[in-house]
């Protein structure tokens, strides 16, 4: 679990690939299953293109050969497509035209050597790249938590090439989900909540930084009851995760959080015209669930839907429902 605590030490939001079993036997992964899908039928019809800045971004379309391209954001930062594909790909793609895509320093995508490379701002470029890679004048998104960011800021930039937004563990005001965190640490375990305090002393985190409440062999724990209840699924879900050696090296994180990651806030509310699905988790502690309702408050078109019994990786925990959901908002709008 190298990686995922790496990034969680780095950010708020932690995009690693871990989960937990849903009471839903037709949409749970099986706890003893690592089976992942064959390196040709993975790399089928994949792809590569050099973004103007030079770097080669690796994307797999999937599913239906015409429609609206449905491009997934991947969290993390640094984690790659390859989880979702896996898990949510049978549902989505006999209906859908899918695209898979890495981001920079993800997956089998290219890792810049200059750490400035990296932000938010280029990522969005390198959307907008792809997009006129596929010669598409509109595209539909899936975006899961660091991804939300980027399909905010892309829908914000260039609304009229976005049909429709889905967002999954949003994460659109880190100071927010920061002092959530914070907040939930200081009632709970106050002795953790003041080694918190000292941590973030003179540091890029805001006051408290909540992933060195704890000595070091206990920060995964600390990080594993944020995300899910069952640590079975967390151990499937990385050993698909990390099949190919495509494991998160932690390099786009860091470089996001030197960028000012932790003080990033979305605000042009105005300018996401769109319909937006919203999926929130019920027992996601790392983008909760009340961040997700002010958001849905704050656009025009949001639609608000909360799984129970599921944490920050609802399309793991209920692949079956969340393709559904998404299928039937694409279909009404």
């Amino acid at each position: 679990m190298k990686h995922l605590t790496i990034l969680c030490v780095c950010i708020t939001l932690l995009i690693g690939i871990r989960a937990h079993a849903t009471s839903n036997a037709g949409d749970s992964p099986a706890p003893n299953s690592t089976d992942t899908p064959h390196e040709a039928t993975l790399l089928a019809n994949s792809h590569v293109f050099k973004t103007n800045d030079g770097v080669r971004l690796w994307y797999r379309e999937a599913g239906q050969p015409n429609g609206t391209p449905v491009v997934f954001l991947h969290g993390g930062p640094g984690e790659g497509s390859q989880t979702f594909a896996r898990y949510v790909g049978p549902e989505l793609e006999p209906h859908l035209r899918m695209i898979y895509l890495d981001q920079r320093g993800s997956g089998r995508s290219q890792r810049p050597k200059n750490s400035s490379a990296y932000s938010i701002n280029r990522m969005v470029l390198d959307i907008e790249e792809l997009r006129l890679q596929l010669g598409a004048q509109r595209i539909d998104i899936i975006a899961h938590s660091f991804g939300t960011i980027l399909a905010l800021e892309y829908a914000a930039r260039y609304p009229e090439h976005v049909s429709r937004l889905v967002l999954a563990s949003t994460a659109n005001d880190m100071p927010a989900l920061m002092d959530s965190q914070c907040t939930r640490l200081a009632s709970s375990d106050p002795v953790a909540y003041t080694r918190a305090v000292k941590a973030a002393a003179g540091k890029t985190f805001p006051h408290c930084n909540p992933f060195k409440a704890y000595p070091d062999q206990r920060e995964q724990a600390y990080i594993d009851r944020n995300m899910f209840p069952d640590e079975r699924v967390a151990r499937v879900v990385e050993e698909v995760d990390s099949a190919d050696g495509l494991g998160n090296s932690g390099e786009s994180a860091r470089a996001l959080l030197n960028n000012g990651l932790t003080r990033y806030r979305f605000v042009k509310f105005a300018r996401i015209s769109m319909p937006v699905l919203i999926i929130a988790g019920e027992l996601d502690f790392q983008t909760p669930v009340e961040e997700q309702r002010t958001l849905t408050r704050n656009l025009q078109q949001a639609t608000l839907l909360v799984y129970p019994a599921s944490g920050h990786f609802m399309f793991v925990e209920q692949p079956a429902r969340f393709g559904r959901d998404v299928d039937h908002f694409l279909a009404e709008h």
